[in-house]
């Protein structure tokens, strides 16, 4: 291999190392606190001032502007944050990623001395602890000591270029030329996804007198502009809300590239006049950029966001069906049996929401994306406006003259509503926080788990459809079989269970943690089924068939 190829091998073998690293700290940071640091932001939205500084605390400990923006980007798409509040918490987190990019751009000895340090300690806590938050405090600690150590290797790969005369005259064109220098700057940012990468990168040849101070200056303007392009492709398929963030971001930092660009001549003097080293007064000026950015648009996040909202407009939706109530018509009290019939119908629309909760959490717990699971607070919340409107629809109803049988079927509607929001719970309280373990743990489950799983789900929605046809036609033998179907649940769930325990999951905590949440996660499956085939004991009791909580049989013959 010749110096030339082994120069650029080493060079993108210290970028590769550098971003490996970044992603170990966000990756990290992001499953011991990232609820936290979730939460920490959406706490913060009183006002702009404060968005801002919250995006820029949160940044620095995350290390990513980028992943900072997407996070975001991920709360808007929810509704919970506005595009104004929303672009504060971005500009913010610029300025914090900014001062991190600068703070390792300029720590050359303190990483040669802390990085082994790091990565020694990393190691040893990663390896030897169990618990969920100590063992990603390893992976963050690793992940710094890598970035520390690559600084080195960049630094090391890069020297042999100060002798290589071709080489200057490369970089020396991009010191005559701003706008190509910003092109590269832009292309670097981009194709490393990192800013960091970038800037750490454009240090070392300036550090080493392979680019002058007005070529750095100039690639630092691009790379400010390029490092918000991964944000914007990465949020294409989001929602508009969602899609508007990272786009004014992008807005922002290219009206600021832009302005620097046009008086970029007038800058490099004043940036060379500071009385810093020259790699020193580059990442001053990068960190410059980013806080006269977010000072200067913080006042102009309104105007900022209408425009994004003009190009970006939210997109026209159908109305959901399932939204509200919309049958229950008081005009049906004067007969009583069309008034059931709209309860009803309204009782089958709110199984409808049920199912559709079931399939959201399903979807997570594939996928293990906890934003999936952010619908279902809204949905629970529908299911219980839906009970609330159907229970004081009936209750109204009970005031007008009912025969026996209009009185019996108001009840049976009634108890089971009841417990269609009571399945609801279970799936909003304590199934998604089975699911948002499974994934910030990074639990799996065996091919045999999940399969199982799969059989009782399908049992669930099986019976959530036979119980609204057996509630709505009274249906003597459709109830004895929905009853049956929880029998048939119960052996299979016994059976699922027995062969778990026989398999014998014991080791380490994370084995039995595994098989605790795996149980627990049977269970809640057990407790919506019993609540969603409860449809049919009202029927098959008033037809006598029903003894305790078993079958009584017609005839001597089992069937």
């Amino acid at each position: 291999m010749n110096p030339g190829t082994l120069v650029i091998v080493n060079l993108l073998g210290g970028v590769a190392l550098l971003l490996w690293g970044v992603r170990m700290v966000r990756t990290g940071v992001m499953r011991a606190w990232g609820d936290r640091l979730k939460s920490f932001i959406e706490h913060r939205l009183s006002s702009r001032v404060s968005a801002f500084v919250a995006g820029g605390i949160a940044t620095a400990i995350l290390g990513s502007g980028t992943a900072m923006t997407l996070i975001v980007a991920g709360i808007a798409a929810s509704g919970a944050i506005g595009t104004v509040l929303g672009l504060a918490v971005v500009l913010g987190a610029d300025v914090g990623s900014a001062i991190v990019s600068s703070i390792f751009a300029s720590g050359s000895n303190f990483a040669l001395r802390a990085s082994p340090i790091l990565l020694f300690a990393g190691y040893v806590v990663f390896s030897q602890s169990q618990e969920f938050r100590p063992h990603n405090v390893g992976r963050i600690l690793i992940g710094l000591g890598l970035m520390l150590l690559s600084l080195q290797l960049i630094k090391t790969a890069s020297m042999p270029l100060s002798t290589a005369s071709l080489f200057h005259e490369v970089l020396a064109v991009l010191g005559r030329e701003p706008l190509l220098a910003f092109i590269v700057g832009a292309l670097l940012a981009w194709a490393f996804h990192s800013t960091l990468a970038a800037i750490l990168l454009v240090v070392s040849f300036l550090a080493n007198g392979s680019l002058e101070v007005a070529g750095a200056l100039s690639c630092i303007i691009g790379i400010n502009f390029g490092g918000g392009l991964p944000a914007v492709f990465s949020t294409l398929a989001l929602p508009a809300p969602a899609r508007r963030l990272p786009l004014a971001n992008l807005f922002c930092r290219g009206f600021t590239a832009i302005v620097a660009i046009a008086f970029i001549h007038r800058l490099t003097p004043l940036v060379v006049a500071m009385p810093l080293r020259p790699v020193d007064s580059a990442v001053a000026f990068h960190s410059l950029f980013n806080i006269v950015t977010g000072l200067f648009f913080l006042p102009l996040t309104g105007m900022v966001g209408k425009l994004m909202l003009r190009l970006i407009p939210d997109e026209k939706r159908e109305a959901d069906n399932l939204a509200s109530p919309r049958y229950l018509d008081v005009v049906a009290f004067s007969a009583p049996p069309v008034a059931l019939s709209n309860a009803l119908l309204e009782t089958v629309r709110m199984s409808e929401i049920l199912d559709r909760m079931f399939d959201t959490a399903l979807t997570a717990l594939r996928s293990g994306s906890l934003e999936t699971l952010k619908l279902l607070k809204t949905l629970d919340e529908r299911l219980n406006a839906y009970q609330t409107a159907l229970q004081s629809y009936l209750g109204d109803l009970a005031q007008s003259e009912l025969s026996p049988e209009e009185s019996r079927r108001a009840l049976e509607i009634t108890l089971y509503i009841s417990n269609l929001e009571h399945a609801g719970d279970v799936i909003h309280l304590n199934l998604s926080d089975r699911i948002k373990a499974k994934a910030k743990e990074s639990i799996t489950f065996t091919i045999e788990e999940q399969a199982s799983l799969d059989d009782l789900c399908l049992i669930i929605h099986d019976n959530i459809r036979i119980a609204t046809g057996v509630l709505s036609s009274g249906d003597i033998q459709g109830a004895r079989r929905l009853i049956a179907q929880k029998d048939a649940f119960r052996a299979l769930e016994n059976k699922v269970l027995d062969e778990h325990f026989r398999l014998g999951r014991r080791g380490k905590s994370g084995a039995l943690r595994r098989s605790a949440l795996y149980v627990d996660m049977i269970r809640d499956l057990h407790r919506i089924n019993s609540h969603v085939v409860s449809a049919g004991y009202p029927i098959v009791d008033a037809a006598g068939l029903l003894r305790g909580s078993r079958l009584r049989k017609e005839n001597a013959k089992a069937e």
